[in-house]
């Protein structure tokens, strides 16, 4: 079994020694998936788009981007996601992940009233409270036809999706550990995060436990459910 993670997040230089992305989701999700060969795709970088056949599943990463920026990728992300929904591969979309998948299939992610969250948050999935790290701006307002909002927060209403075909995505952030986020505060303090907000999501993730594996086995079980056409 073969899973791409498409990596769609292009950090500050001085990040030097600290995990990508790709990393964070592939350590993440092996221990759901141990059968799985799992590659990292650099997207944000230039490596070019695999087609929906080379893998078995993909993972649809985080970005600095949103789904209306104008970034050489963006429209080849948009068709090959079409591609993968054509050709039955399964996929599992990670904040933009989510909004991209969503705005793709017929929804709509824009900026949100609400402004810029970071920290950790509680969601309700399937009707129970999780809590989870959360880092973004934009958010899904229109759920796409064929899809169902199966997890939500008091400030986002769409904050996880199911899809009438092997599909499943989430606005927040299961790979990331408090203290990656915690790092990438102080690493980007300043530039992409103003003091009073960091200080608040400081806070909020010191009182609050996020499981290491949260949704690690739904997205294992969506990424094994491939239905390819002949």
């Amino acid at each position: 079994m073969k899973i791409a993670i498409l990596n769609l997040t292009l950090p500050f230089e001085d990040t030097g020694a600290f995990a990508t992305t790709g990393e964070e989701i592939e350590n993440w999700i092996s221990p759901a998936l141990p059968e799985a060969e799992i590659s990292v795709l650099d997207i944000a970088h230039g490596e070019p788009f695999p087609a929906p056949a080379d893998y078995d599943g993909y993972i649809v990463s985080g970005s600095e981007r949103g789904v209306y920026d104008e970034v050489e990728w963006m429209e080849p992300l948009r068709r090959f996601l079409l591609d993968c929904r054509e050709a039955g591969a399964p996929m599992v979309g990670i904040c933009f992940g989510h909004q991209m998948m969503a705005h793709t299939f017929g929804g709509c992610a824009e900026k949100a009233s609400v402004g810029t969250m970071v920290g950790a948050r509680r969601f309700t999935v399937d009707g129970i409270a999780r809590a989870a790290h959360v880092w973004h701006q934009d958010q899904v307002v229109v759920v796409p036809p064929g899809a169902r909002v199966t997890g939500s927060a008091d400030y986002c209403p769409v904050g996880m999706l199911d899809y009438d075909f092997p599909a499943f995505s989430m606005q927040f952030h299961p790979e990331f550990s408090r203290e990656y986020m915690s790092r990438g505060i102080e690493l980007l303090l300043g530039r992409a995060i103003e003091p009073d907000l960091a200080d608040q999501a400081l806070q909020s993730m010191a009182s609050v436990d996020v499981a290491a594996d949260l949704m690690a086995e739904r997205a294992a079980a969506t990424l094994r459910s491939a239905r390819r056409r002949p």
